[in-house]
């Protein structure tokens, strides 16, 4: 089954102007998934889908491949990750069977990393595999807040359970997706029982979106690697 790695990096970031190659610690963000990706050596073909001829400089200069230029209805702020995805996989053709949608901005991941999830994957034969975390405070401890500032629980029937006796919950760490490429064709959700997950600890997950995470990831990434 023949591997293909599809890396999503539009031009329009707005909160981070050109965050997918701004500079982190020395080399464009963009380089360390293509680094990682090329790192693990389970991929066939490492791709990027844009449509900004700087971030393809860039990519090609790192070793991802630029097939195609995205076009501006898949490259807008509506634009969903999916339709992305099954776009390369129409444009890149059926021999690839596996495909996975690594993000631009995961600094933190290795190659081993992604070669272990591939190895799940291929594996097990899920319809998706995608990295995960789980949340560092129990959900169901939750509070919320009206418009008034008044304080209520999300489950209030929680209030006086113990936290080694709730169940462990887990969220989307954002980083990247295995997927076949008939679930992705299909629009197949990802977050379901025909999907598994592949746990990261939590000082490997940040998402960046804003100039404090921005920061905050180049501090994890020199805990962890420097």
């Amino acid at each position: 089954m023949k591997s293909l790695c599809v890396i999503p990096a539009r031009g329009g970031s707005k909160r981070i102007p050109h965050k997918n190659i701004k500079d982190f610690l020395g080399k464009p963000l963009i380089a360390y998934s293509i680094e990682a990706a090329i790192n693990s050596g389970v991929f066939d073909e490492i791709i990027v889908s844009t449509d900004d001829e700087a971030i393809a400089k860039v990519a090609r200069e790192f070793g991802a491949k630029t097939p195609f230029m995205r076009e501006l209805a898949l490259s807008d702020d509506y634009a969903t990750t999916s339709a992305v995805i099954k776009d390369a996989c129409m444009k890149m053709g059926e021999e690839f069977k596996c495909i996975c949608c690594l993000y631009a901005t995961a600094p933190l991941l290795t190659g081993e990393i992604l070669k272990q999830a591939h190895t799940k994957f291929m594996g097990e034969n899920p319809e998706f595999l995608f990295s995960a975390c789980e949340f560092s405070f129990p959900i169901q401890r939750a509070i919320k807040l009206d418009e008034n500032g008044h304080v209520s629980m999300f489950y209030p029937q929680h209030l006086k359970t113990r936290s080694q006796d709730l169940e462990r919950a887990y969220h989307d760490a954002g980083q990247f997706y295995f997927g076949r490429r008939e679930a992705w064709l299909e629009d197949k959700a990802i977050f379901a029982p025909h999907s598994r997950a592949f746990v990261l600890e939590r000082n490997l997950v940040c998402d960046i979106d804003t100039m404090d995470d921005f920061e905050f990831a180049k501090k994890l990434y020199k805990i962890n690697y420097v």
